[in-house]
């Protein structure tokens, strides 16, 4: 199961009104590049954590990466973010790629910043007719603050 790695840049980006995770389009991005091996990597300061800081993949041949936020609310004051799970389906090769990110597409500036990423510990590479379901956690929510 891969390990989702919240960006310490999008705490900063939540904290000054850069997203709106009720409304926002959240989508997915595919990388084979460590987030730490980047030219400038993500993972270093608010300002870089952002989608052009990512090298992505060829998307030719995979499926929508837009994620559909299911709900976004607070009870007793612990907030929960739930987005409906996403099949990602090829109609070619698609990879190889190890990190997949979340970002939100809405905000100009800055534009697409970062909010996390899983690792899958390993390449993995999509076939024609293959599929890859990213499990969200209905139950838990894809993101909860205290």
């Amino acid at each position: 199961m891969a390990v989702f790695n919240k960006l310490n840049g999008f705490v900063e980006h939540l904290s000054e009104g850069v997203h709106n995770l009720g409304s926002d389009q959240l989508v997915l991005a595919l990388s084979n590049v460590a987030p730490t091996a980047e030219t400038t990597p993500p993972t270093s300061t608010t300002s870089d954590c952002l989608l052009a800081n990512v090298t992505q993949i060829t998307y030719t041949g995979l499926s929508t990466r837009n994620i559909t936020t299911n709900s976004s609310a607070q009870t007793s004051g612990t907030y929960r973010l739930v987005l409906d799970d996403l099949t990602l389906s090829s109609t070619g090769t698609v990879g190889p790629f190890r990190y997949i990110y979340l970002y939100n597409d809405t905000p100009t500036s800055p534009a697409d910043p970062l909010i996390g990423y899983f690792d899958y510990g390993a390449n993995l590479t999509l076939n024609n007719g293959e599929s890859l379901t990213i499990d969200f956690d209905q139950a838990s929510g894809a993101l909860t603050l205290g």
